[in-house]
């Protein structure tokens, strides 16, 4: 099976910190993968440049067809404008914080990118949002502004606004974690949602009962490298390493 990303040999320091030592990772077309680990191991840097949002220092990711390396004589900037854009529109990120335009309503919000970035028609952005808001189950919200919504409802409006621009892959940075708990179970069912449907998707999350139901497979971080990954049953209800024990132990008191 093709790769639809691929990540080689990422390296990615701040000053004198080494935050990815040489990440390598591939994920296939409808695989969804769960990035576990500890606070700084990593995860979200590494998240963070697939969509280059933060420019690695070397290695090179591929996704779908836009690929792009870093470092090894090439300068580690950004492509030009139209490269970047056309790199970025292969994936959707949901960050911890919501984001959305406060000035705007919901359905506007949704509407922004396709209208502005695609230069999709606006009768047509119009109908595609209702139907993103009725898969997230806020049809009847369009007509709100992000502060008459709950932290959930924001979360959710800020994901069909990623789908809005029919991305390759969904990017999700710890998309629960700014949630209070009774919060978090609407914003999991729509990404359980998303996987039943095929959606490739790359998750940072600590909801380890999560990970274990809906990812293919599971990526352990610590100390900005792989420590080890595969299915949820060997990485999470097996793990192979110490490092990945002890974390796990956290959150099951073993």
């Amino acid at each position: 099976m093709n790769a639809l990303i691929e990540i080689s040999h990422l390296k990615k320091s701040f000053g004198q910190l080494d935050v990815l030592k040489d990440v390598s990772l591939t994920v296939n077309k409808g695989e969804v993968v769960s990035l576990l680990g500890p606070s700084g191991s990593g995860k979200s840097t590494l998240l963070r440049c697939v969509n280059l949002l933060t420019v690695p220092d070397g290695g090179a990711i591929r996704v779908d067809t836009q690929a792009i390396t870093f470092g090894q004589g090439k300068s580690s900037k950004l492509p030009g404008d139209r490269a970047l854009s056309s790199f970025r529109a292969t994936t959707g990120m949901v960050f911890q914080q919501f984001n959305l335009f406060p000035h705007m309503t919901v359905l506007a919000n949704v509407m922004e990118g396709p209208v502005t970035v695609k230069k999709v028609p606006r009768n047509v952005a119009r109908s595609q949002a209702l139907a993103l808001l009725a898969k997230v189950g806020l049809q009847d919200r369009a007509d709100y502004y992000p502060d008459m919504l709950s932290g959930g409802q924001k979360q959710r409006v800020a994901i069909a606004r990623a789908l809005a621009m029919e991305p390759a892959v969904m990017l999700f940075d710890e998309a629960t974690s700014a949630l209070d708990p009774e919060l978090v179970g609407e914003v999991l069912g729509v990404m359980k949602g998303l996987a039943a449907e095929g959606m490739t998707m790359i998750i940072v999350t600590h909801e380890i009962a999560f990970a274990r139901e809906v990812a293919d497979k599971v990526v352990f971080m610590r100390d900005g490298v792989v420590v080890e990954q595969g299915p949820p049953s060997v990485v999470i209800d097996n793990p192979q390493c110490d490092a990945t024990r002890q974390f796990l132990s956290h959150f099951y008191g073993k």
